[in-house]
């Protein structure tokens, strides 16, 4: 009987810059926004938000940018991280599909948004900044952020939504115990979130909610700036060590996916995994294989932003204060069923994945949160990794293609992400079991 076989990449072959995906696309983002002008947002419009470093990857056209070295030395705790051929769910599907996951689970935080959040830190940390505000849906982000920020000296406030602040107690234990500080969002820490509360003292909170208490909380204090885990290019930027490193470890495989698989709620995983394979098809680079590719997100039926959403602009948060990004929306004021992956409950898309939705790059399907559980407890049984309620949409997606692969009996490859490990969801599971 054969046994999972993992490639692993040395540290010597990690990845030593990120790849940004717009310097290929023959159809551009539409600019983001001044929420106030409504006129194309300049740089130093966004500087007041984000560290200056991060703007100017947010304004790049640079296809490589360098990763600074002390980022190389923290990713190098967990990273390069393996890519696992998935032998056991092969044999529980009875597919002739070959099954690849970058498992992205094995970082400090148990998922991928270490991979930007450290980055983040470093570039307010070189820039002075002292003080930092984020949000959190199910908590992986403030995670992510607390140990970044803890490394480099920095103090954080997290607004965690309020759904998942009760719902998944020992995330905001992970959060403390790194030394962030987290916030029930809606909370009476903010003038919004005061508001929301005097209207309804029960509300239960969303991501857009959470971004708008953290956006005030860092425009309104001296010294610090917001961070963002999803949505935005820099973020998409930095989660490309993903693809990139599992497009060398396919080559030691022998293989090219012939379909590559992720969750999406705001679009960070997805577009780490899959730009840097993309990148073949948009340049035409005489890779014969990338012309074939599909890529897929998994979204789930209570969020469906790609699958439903209009592309139009819209803000990133609930009170508008954001600036408006040209993307997949279903209204910046969505009030998204409280489904376990509370980190899928963003309600759009971001300006690069909605592009490139719209061009025809990639397909959306909505998955409904039974056959997700479903399928992250198949998984569980058959590879020994109980997935994050987030990365079962992508499991359960990559399910549906290795069945139909079953019907037509034609052998193809597949990879997709695991995001993160459910370790911390228990509550999540127990309720889904019988």
């Amino acid at each position: 009987m054969k046994q999972n076989r993992k490639i692993v990449l040395s540290e010597s072959e990690m990845p030593k810059q990120w790849y940004n995906i717009t310097a290929d696309m023959k159809n551009q983002p539409q600019p983001l926004l001044n929420p106030g002008t409504r006129e194309p947002l300049k740089a130093a419009e966004m500087e007041g938000l984000f560290a200056k470093e991060l703007v100017a990857q947010e304004f790049s056209s640079q296809r490589w940018h360098d990763i600074p070295e002390e980022v190389l030395e923290l990713y190098k705790i967990y990273r390069p991280t393996p890519l696992v051929r998935a032998y056991g769910l092969e044999r529980a599907l009875d597919t002739p599909a070959k099954i690849y996951f970058k498992n992205e689970s094995v970082s400090p935080v148990g998922s991928h948004k270490l991979n930007t959040a450290i980055p983040q830190a470093y570039y307010n940390k070189v820039q002075g900044i002292t003080n930092i505000t984020t949000e959190t849906g199910a908590g992986q982000w403030g995670s992510a952020m607390s140990v970044a920020c803890q490394h480099f000296g920095l103090d954080l406030n997290v607004f965690m939504v309020r759904q998942s602040y009760d719902a998944k107690p020992y995330r905001k234990v992970v959060i403390k115990s790194y030394g962030g500080k987290v916030h029930a969002s809606p909370s009476a820490l903010t003038e919004y979130g005061r508001s929301l509360l005097a209207g309804d003292p029960s509300n239960r909170g969303s991501l857009g909610i959470a971004i708008s208490e953290a956006v005030e909380m860092a425009v309104t204090n001296p010294g610090t700036k917001y961070t963002l885990g999803s949505v935005l290019d820099h973020v998409l930027l930095h989660q490309t060590i993903i693809g990139l490193e599992a497009e060398k470890q396919m080559e030691m495989a022998g293989e090219f996916p012939d379909k590559i698989i992720a969750c999406f709620g705001g679009g960070s995983n997805f577009a780490g995994i899959s730009f840097p394979f993309l990148r073949h098809k948009l340049t035409g680079d005489g890779n014969s294989k990338a012309a074939g590719l599909k890529l897929i997100a998994a979204e789930p039926a209570a969020c469906p932003k790609l699958s439903r959403g209009k592309l139009e602009y819209d803000f990133g948060d609930t009170a508008g204060m954001t600036p408006l990004i040209p993307m997949y929306t279903l209204g910046h004021d969505f009030a998204p069923e409280q489904i376990h992956a509370a980190g899928l409950r963003y309600h759009g898309g971001g300006r690069i994945v909605s592009r490139l939705k719209a061009d025809g790059f990639l397909d959306s399907i909505a998955v409904e949160q039974t056959e997700a559980f479903a399928a992250g407890l198949l998984f569980a049984k058959s590879e020994g990794i109980i997935p994050a309620p987030e990365s079962t949409h992508a499991i359960a997606a990559t399910i549906r293609e290795a069945l139909k692969a079953k019907e037509s009996g034609k052998s193809e490859v597949i990879l997709f992400n695991l995001s993160g490990h459910g370790l911390l969801d228990m509550a999540a599971y127990e309720e889904y079991l019988p």
